[in-house]
Order: structure tokens, then C-alpha cells, then sequence
């Protein structure tokens, strides 16, 4: 994968889902180091960085936190590992990376089962607007 950033932390995401692109917004928002960059799970470059990690796409399709050269992660630990690098009080949620990996990724994939009924489904992954555009892969 030698075209991504080797200084950034890559989110692959659900290009389709509302809670996801909300999540993603919120991440661009609270990001003020200019940590993240993003791309769709069902994009062609979601597809080839998901084919090079060899992840098996039936048991997580809503998250991975990609830190190209050094692991990927999945589920509450992608989520949580996300969140201790955010402002505000987000960055506190990684006080319950103690809690055990079971229980953590049960109450994520219950969300994750969920997330189309509760926040709807898009047909297309969203667009960046231009000053966003940058931060997407």
C-alpha cells in the first residue's frame, strides 16, 4: 500500500450509513491534529487496503482504524483507539478499554447490527465538500 499516508491514522468506514458519516464528522470535527484521514468501506481503495490486511469482511463492516506500517483495528478498540486521539471529552472514552474485549465488541456489534434500522441508509457513499475533500482517500 504504498500510496497512503505513513504519518496518518486511515478510518475505514460505511460509506452508506448516516451514524457512520455522522461518526466521521464528528471525528473531523474534534480532530485538531489533523490525525485522520478517511475512506469508504465499499470504495475501491476500502476494498484494496481491506483485501492487503486480509480482513474478513462478515465479522466487521462498519469500522477499522488502519495505522498503515504498525496494526489495524476493529470494532470498540478501532473506536476507542479513534476517540483518545480526539479534544474534548471524547478522548476519555478510552477508560473503558479495560472492560473485556467480549463485552466491549458485544455492545459495538449490537449498535453496528442496528445502525440502518435506528439512523437509516444512504444509496450512495457521501460526498466531501471541497474544504473536506483532503482529508478523504
Amino acid at each position: 500500500m504504498k500510496d497512503l499516508p505513513q504519518d496518518k491514522k486511515i478510518i475505514l468506514f460505511d460509506g452508506v450509513c448516516n451514524l457512520c458519516e455522522s461518526s466521521i464528522q464528528l471525528v473531523i470535527k474534534h480532530d485538531d491534529k489533523d490525525i485522520f484521514r478517511f475512506v469508504a468501506i465499499q470504495s475501491e481503495l476500502g476494498q484494496e487496503i481491506i483485501h492487503y490486511l486480509g480482513i474478513d469482511t462478515s465479522k466487521t463492516d462498519s469500522i477499522i482504524l488502519y495505522e498503515p506500517g504498525i496494526a489495524y483495528y476493529l470494532k470498540a478498540d478501532a473506536a476507542l483507539r479513534i476517540a483518545k486521539h480526539l479534544k474534548g471529552w471524547y478522548s476519555l472514552l478510552p477508560i473503558f478499554s479495560f472492560l473485556s474485549e467480549g463485552f466491549k465488541n458485544s455492545v459495538y456489534d449490537y449498535v453496528a447490527k442496528n445502525r440502518y434500522k435506528w439512523y437509516g441508509k444512504k444509496e450512495a457513499c457521501m460526498i466531501p465538500t471541497p474544504e473536506l475533500k483532503a482529508k478523504f482517500l
